[in-house]
């Protein structure tokens, strides 16, 4: 497995993170607080979250298929994307699973 997969999923797993982090944040200032500003706020990285999400499940898909992982933790992988932090945990442990199979991008043989 080329070590672009990898890397592709995992910025896509911190930045759907931190976007939804940042979308409870603003929801907290929406609803609990009622800050003027948080409705756009929630609405922008709302959409935000929402797009950039079905992009992580696309890579997310790619890495499981190309690392033969099985169907439950799949199911976990691609849900870590909707749980505030889960995405960090997953990503990291996912990582240090996958990281054996990698090989160089040069060395890597055509359709890895």
């Amino acid at each position: 497995m080329k070590k672009s997969v990898l890397t592709r999923y995992r910025v896509m797993a911190y930045v759907t993170g931190v976007l939804l982090i940042l979308l409870c944040l603003g929801m907290v200032g929406k609803y609990l607080l009622e800050l003027d500003g948080a409705e756009t706020f929630t609405s922008l990285i709302g959409i935000a979250h929402g797009w950039l999400y079905v992009l992580y499940l696309v890579f997310a898909f790619d890495l499981s298929l190309k690392a033969k992982l099985p169907v439950p933790r799949l199911l976990w992988v691609l849900l870590a994307g909707t749980v505030p932090t889960a995405a960090f945990f997953v990503e990291r442990r996912l990582s240090r699973q996958v990281e054996p199979l990698v090989v160089d991008d040069e060395t890597a043989p055509v359709g890895a």
